[in-house]
């Protein structure tokens, strides 16, 4: 079994629960994934299946991914991802994983890249509490001291400082699947989900 797809991240909004409580929902639209490739342990060395899966203007392939799903007999697709399988010669190539496989599936894990925060201080990046406020202080923002002095002349690896923040791959696990619509490709998720608006995130049937 596929335990996991891809898909976009539309975006948030909110629905009504059967015991009429409002429900914050993200919106992921998981076009049918097609399988692009088998991978065996004979062959290969490992058991997974390669989804593809965004759809991509002809003239935009290149002409070595162009020969390469021209032999796997399947239409080319922006993206390419592995996931791993436990018997990977049960599926076919050219086969859809759709929204369909997460109908009985109650929580998932959820994984994308965040936000980029681009190059931020250490109040912002790790909640430092900073110095005094008042115009005679003259400390603020700064990290304050970071080192030792003649011994060991050096700063330590691992010392939170100001730098590049964001961009991060980030997995939510145990998110509870709250609607599937599988006319329109949809996965409705309680909750927030990491990365912005059209971002490509994975879904995966949560393990506990």
């Amino acid at each position: 079994m596929i335990d996991s797809i891809y898909g976009k991240k539309i975006g948030m909004t909110q629905v009504f629960a059967e015991d009429d409580t409002v429900v914050p929902v993200t919106v992921i639209q998981a076009e049918p994934n097609i399988i692009c490739a088998v991978k065996t342990a004979d062959k290969d060395g490992y058991e997974a299946v390669q989804l593809g899966f965004g759809a991509i203007k002809p003239k935009k392939v290149n002409k070595p991914m162009k020969g390469y799903f021209d032999k796997q007999g399947v239409e080319p697709k922006r993206y390419l991802r592995e996931v791993r399988v436990e018997n990977a010669s049960e599926n076919n190539v050219g086969d859809a994983h759709t929204v369909a496989a997460f109908a009985d599936i109650a929580t998932v894990d959820v994984t994308g890249t965040s936000k980029g925060k681009g190059f931020a201080g250490v109040m912002k990046r790790y909640g430092f509490g900073g110095g005094p406020g008042g115009h005679g202080a003259h400390f603020h923002r700064a990290p304050g001291s970071v080192g030792q002095c003649a011994t060991p002349s050096r700063v330590f690896k691992g010392v939170r400082l100001p730098g590049h923040m964001g961009c991060d791959t980030v997995t939510v696990k145990n998110l509870k699947v709250v609607r599937i619509d599988e006319d329109q490709n949809l996965i409705l998720i309680k909750g927030a989900v990491p990365g912005g608006v059209n971002g490509i995130v994975r879904i995966r049937a949560a393990k506990n």
